[in-house]
């Protein structure tokens, strides 16, 4: 081996170490947000507003798909509250994707069903976008989605 070839080496072998690494990571943040995203839908499932205060962000928002915004914590946790209890159902929410934008920010992409008390379903998309506030994730935005065709 030449030794002009050393330095390229070592750096490819920090590039793939650095790269283990953020896998990794990714890898926690990705469990802590899949974590945050079962509490959002246990918070609205038994009207924890406590909670719900704990992971969502001060300067919440969110559109719903009536499109109908709610804008700050206060309004977001009443809205939430009311429309549970206005569309009666079982909610279920699954990530099927989880895009991080940076360190501390991920956009968390979920299908959204709503089975009514008389079995049929609403198939919605719901996306969340999530922030790192010192060690915890919150939910800082969330878009609900009811596609007009094909889910």
């Amino acid at each position: 081996m030449k030794l002009s070839h050393i330095p390229f080496i070592l750096l490819i072998g920090f590039a793939q170490a650095g790269f283990a690494q953020t896998s990794d990571k990714q890898k926690v943040d990705s469990n802590e947000i899949l974590h945050l995203i079962n509490q959002y839908s246990a918070a609205r499932d038994n009207r924890d507003t406590v909670l719900l205060r704990q992971i969502l962000t001060v300067d919440v928002d969110q559109l719903v798909s009536s499109g109908e915004w709610r804008n700050g914590i206060d309004t977001a946790v009443k809205g939430m509250l009311s429309s549970s209890t206005s569309n009666p159902g079982d909610r279920k929410l699954t990530v099927e994707k989880i895009k991080f934008l940076s360190e501390n920010a991920a956009l968390v992409d979920a299908r959204y069903i709503i089975t009514n008390p008389d079995q049929t379903m609403r198939k919605m998309w719901s996306s969340f976008v999530v922030v790192r506030n010192k060690k915890n994730w919150q939910i800082s935005a969330i878009r609900n989605m009811l596609p007009t065709s094909g889910n």
